[in-house]
């Protein structure tokens, strides 16, 4: 238990970074007194999750399994060129179930919410309302964060889950729906069937700027609805975000930017994919090694999480490159021919593309064929990222 203090650990921010931290030490390290705070009055925000099952090393799947709200075996792709069964598993998570299992779990105690951060000093967390929290060890895993020294696109959408007249025919997901028209970047629409009747449809763009016309998204959801032969009878969910596509700049200067605590997770510490900008697969990660942590104290947690978040930004050299010639290479109406040139590949090749594990055969693999950017703009981003 915490010698002086509140709790061993605090954790700032219950979205999926900080929650996952918290139920991974629940489970491993009963003994340690947590805490988790988060500014709204329920935990994960307004979501949909979703991950490819190779995302999730097998013995960490544990973490994960009370979490799943949906799952199928298989998922398609459409572009232009051709359309693609993949016989990878797929799982998404909805906020409310990510909520009930962390109260499950936690002890009310441990469970901070409507308390919006004002400050994070030494070991010290202050509110805006004046209430003090102490622990031995505080993490942020507040989303967002000070990104002006990287440079970034952006992933933005949104989705509407859909109750349909008559059923919509799909029995898998459909991830990538490129075939309709290229609106501001690199523009796809996202399916997830979740009952015979009721589909989660998703309006996203890759995209220079972040600014997203909801109401227009909207209308391009019932558009598709409509092109599909889908009535729609009512809508029960909507969702939004605009994510930082991540694929260059001065980690360091990243780093050194933030105000609070060294230890961070989640996108706080740019531990996201850096071609989906999805954090799920590397928090699962985090989780786990911070629960392995033998003696966890701040200075461990300070070394440990910026190492791990160096390594993850150097290891993804590769990726970077390619979100580089999609953004800065390609054409906005033509970006979709990166992803186009990816899903052609061996179904394992893109179950390690996703999963952030590509070898240097992948590697040599993606980047075979005709290139999906003039091989002029292509050649300097490839030198620069070489």
């Amino acid at each position: 238990m915490a010698a002086g203090k509140d709790f061993d650990l605090a954790i700032a921010g219950g979205g999926l970074a900080g929650g996952l931290i918290a139920l991974a030490l629940r489970k491993l390290r009963p003994e340690l007194s947590v805490a988790l705070v988060e500014a709204e009055n329920h935990f994960g925000g307004n979501h949909v999750w979703s991950f490819f099952e190779s995302d999730i090393a097998p013995e960490h799947f544990w973490l994960m399994e009370p979490l799943i709200s949906y799952q199928w075996d298989s998922y398609d792709v459409r572009f232009p060129k051709y359309d693609r069964t993949l016989h990878t598993g797929y799982r998404s998570i909805l906020s409310e179930n990510f909520d009930r299992v962390i109260r499950k779990n936690l002890s009310k105690k441990s469970l901070i919410t409507g308390s919006k951060i004002d400050n994070i000093e030494a070991s010290t967390i202050t509110m805006t309302d004046g209430k003090k929290l102490t622990a031995n060890a505080i993490l942020d895993a507040r989303g967002g964060g000070d990104f002006s020294a990287l440079q970034y696109g952006w992933q933005k959408f949104a989705g509407q889950v859909l109750r349909l007249s008559e059923p919509h025919g799909l029995d898998r997901p459909i991830i990538k729906d490129a075939t309709v028209e290229q609106i501001d970047g690199y523009r796809f629409v996202y399916s997830l069937p979740f009952s015979e009747n009721e589909i989660f449809v998703e309006d996203t763009y890759y995209s220079n700027g972040g600014d997203l016309d909801i109401e227009a998204s909207h209308q391009r959801i019932a558009d598709y609805a409509e092109k599909q032969g889908w009535e729609i009878a009512d809508i029960s969910r909507n969702e939004a975000g605009c994510l930082p596509v991540l694929y260059g700049g001065d980690f360091d200067a990243f780093w050194a930017a933030h105000d609070g605590v060294e230890a961070r997770a989640g996108a706080r510490a740019a531990l996201v994919h850096p071609v989906t900008s999805y954090s799920l697969p590397m928090a699962v990660r985090t989780a786990m090694m911070v629960a392995a942590l033998p003696d966890l104290n701040q200075d461990s947690l300070n070394i440990m999480l910026r190492e791990y978040a160096a390594k993850h930004w150097q290891d993804c050299k590769f990726y970077h490159m390619l979100c580089a010639m999609m953004f800065e290479a390609g054409k906005p109406e033509k970006r979709y021919k990166t992803l186009e040139h990816t899903y052609g590949k061996n179904e394992d090749l893109i179950a390690r593309f996703y999963a952030g594990t590509t070898t240097r055969l992948d590697q040599a693999a993606l980047l075979s064929g005709r290139p999906p950017v003039p091989i002029t703009k292509a050649l300097p981003i490839m030198m620069k990222y070489r």
